[in-house]
Parts: structure tokens; sequence; C-alpha cells
């Protein structure tokens, strides 16, 4: 079993950063499993829209670039039946878009490993500052 290395901040900034996400729609979201994606969303209306994968980016959103996800994550959101979304949560505010509709650069990378972290170094897509992204402030 992998270990969970997400702390509580952690946590919150996913959070404070979905909420951000659903207040442009006024949409609702359900937090899905440990080893799903994130989250499913809903609009108004309570009808599922897509799903939602939010990434903690410990930087202001101009200099957040490039956005790094997993390609394990793309995989899983790909395998959705509905769209998918990813929302990178800075310290500012959030970014986000739609992977089917950016360009990234695909390398091995992530961060330095920790014991019993299955998951650091992987491989990894990266994604620089694009018209398909866009962002909200959090202040």
């Amino acid at each position: 079993m992998t270990k969970r290395f997400e702390s509580k901040k952690d946590l919150h900034r996913e959070s404070k950063a979905i909420k951000k996400f659903l207040s442009a729609f006024n949409g609702s979201a359900i937090k899905l499993g440990p080893n799903d994606i994130d989250y499913k969303i809903f609009d108004n209306d309570g009808n599922a829209i897509c799903y939602a994968e939010v990434k903690g980016r410990i930087r202001d959103m101009e200099d957040a670039y490039p956005l790094p996800i997993a390609a394990r994550k793309l995989v899983k959101l790909a395998d959705k039946e509905l769209e998918g979304v990813i929302v990178w949560a800075c310290n500012d505010g959030i970014i986000y878009g739609q992977p089917s509709k950016l360009k990234g650069a695909v390398r091995y990378g992530g961060r330095t490993p920790r014991p019993g972290a299955a998951n650091d170094q992987e491989i990894m897509v990266y994604y620089d500052k694009q018209k398909e992204l866009k962002n909200g402030n959090i202040r």
C-alpha cells in the first residue's frame, strides 16, 4: 500500500481551489476515493459535467509555469466518461484547463524522492502558459 503524503494544509489548499473553480458557474463537487481523480463536478442543476484533478502549486500564479501533472493522472482523466479539468492551486489563485485542449511537454521528473513514496519520480507532463489555460484569483 502506498503511503499518503497529503497534509491538512495540502487538503485545505485543494478545498479552497475547488471552491474557487466551482464559484465560476455555481457548481458543486463530490470528493472521490484516494486512488481516483479528486472530484466529480456537477452543474447548478445537479448534472454531472466533468471530473477535476487538483494539483498543489506552492507558487504565485505568475511564477507557476511550467505547470506539472503526472501522466498517470491524465490517463485517469481520459478514462472517465466525461471531460476532465486540471486545477492548479497556486498561492494567490487557480489556473485551470481541459487536458484535451492543452499542449505540453512529456519528460521523466517529479519531486525529490521521499522514503515510502511510490510516485515522486514518474512520467510527467509540463504545460507552459497558453490561451487554453484560465485563471482566477483567490484573494
